[in-house]
């Protein structure tokens, strides 16, 4: 990693307890005060769910129609970003809390939580940024790093991307079947199918909540209901697929190869987290609505420490970087963004493979 080539084993695994300790720290510290801040979202999306469904039985009244999907889109979105998100990485399980458990909860999403913990808590979280290894890097559908090589569909990735954001939840559920593998004949299509059908069971309940339960509940307000479920579902797809993006894929944020990974210490692995992520900055009540995620680093960094711990933590990560001279990559959302979409857009365009950062870890193996 020529951002790290300054930087020689002793200090290197120095970083790596450094961080460790800041970790460790926080483990001992939670407690009562993390259980109710966790517990008090919960009610608060509860609240917000159920006063959005009630409003949406005047929805024929546009007054009551905004009310009620502004509600229902802020609970939607505190329900997979704060909430499910973060209890399915185990954030909460030394609460032994049956009701806040990575083993029992089901979150609001198209994706079934054992396939979000399978793919996102391990493979994306073990092989962060690691292209070919990590199939967050694009999900499958977009060329994200000059590491991979250019395919002829890459020149409508913009406007796929678009088209991802509008539909995220269900395009994560359908990447994870791994289609393009099919396709390439690397993969039996009967364990596609099996996965799909494995999808379709968790969106049938969602898809039949959202757009025929509900709306038939609320009567002569049935279709301004289902248009208003729909538009709280388009606002929480495109919220969380514009956060996972700033938080991987802005300027400053690295790949990596396999071979850079080879005999990857505890050290190593931390760096990658450190220069494969971005925060994102905002107020209190922005990350709130990012799940936290707005602090990608430290949550890439410490996967399994609950999510209000990150702001505390930041400072400390942001000094350590400071202090061995590594970048700290943070900017506004809109910045974060716009810089995203220029990286699609330009790698759209057909460019050779890159070799610079093969022939750097040859150059250093050597």
């Amino acid at each position: 990693m020529s951002l790290t080539t300054h930087l020689d084993p002793a200090q290197v695994a120095a970083i790596g307890r450094e961080l460790d300790a800041i970790r460790d720290e926080v483990l001992a510290e939670r407690g009562a005060s993390d259980a109710a801040y966790i517990r008090k979202v919960i009610k608060a999306q509860r609240l917000l769910e159920t006063g959005g469904r009630a409003a949406l039985f005047a929805s024929l009244f546009p007054p009551a129609w905004l009310a009620g999907t502004a509600l229902l889109s802020v609970s939607k979105i505190l329900e997979n970003m704060e909430i499910g998100h973060n209890v399915l990485h185990g954030q909460w399980d030394w609460m032994r809390d049956p009701e806040i458990h990575s083993t029992t909860w089901e979150w609001d999403n198209a994706t079934p939580a054992a396939d979000w913990k399978s793919s996102h808590n391990v493979m994306h979280h073990t092989w962060t940024n690691v292209v070919g290894k990590d199939r967050d890097v694009g999900y499958g559908v977009i060329r994200m790093s000059e590491d991979e090589q250019w395919r002829p569909h890459h020149l409508v990735q913009l406007p796929m991307t678009f088209l991802l954001s509008a539909f995220f939840q269900y395009g994560i559920a359908i990447y994870d079947a791994e289609l393009e593998r099919v396709w390439r004949k690397e993969k039996p299509v009967a364990s596609a199918v099996q996965h799909l059908k494995g999808v379709w069971k968790k969106v049938r309940p969602q898809v039949a909540k959202d757009y025929l339960v509900w709306p038939l509940l609320t009567g002569p307000n049935m279709l301004t209901t289902m248009t208003a479920n729909a538009t709280a579902n388009l606002a929480r797809n495109v919220w969380s697929h514009t956060i996972i993006f700033c938080g991987h894929f802005p300027d400053g944020v690295t790949q990596f190869t396999e071979a850079q990974i080879e005999g990857e210490s505890r050290g190593d692995w931390y760096l990658r987290q450190l220069l494969g992520s971005a925060n994102i900055q905002g107020s209190d009540a922005f990350h709130l609505m990012t799940g936290n995620l707005s602090f990608q680093i430290e949550h890439h960094l410490f996967p399994d420490l609950p999510s209000n711990r990150y702001k505390e933590i930041a400072p400390r990560v942001q000094e350590l970087c400071a202090r061995y001279d590594l970048p700290y990559t943070t900017g506004p959302l809109g910045a974060q963004y716009a810089s995203v979409l220029r990286r699609i857009g330009r790698l759209s365009l057909p460019t050779p493979i890159r070799e610079t950062l093969a022939i750097e870890a040859i150059a250093t193996a050597a």
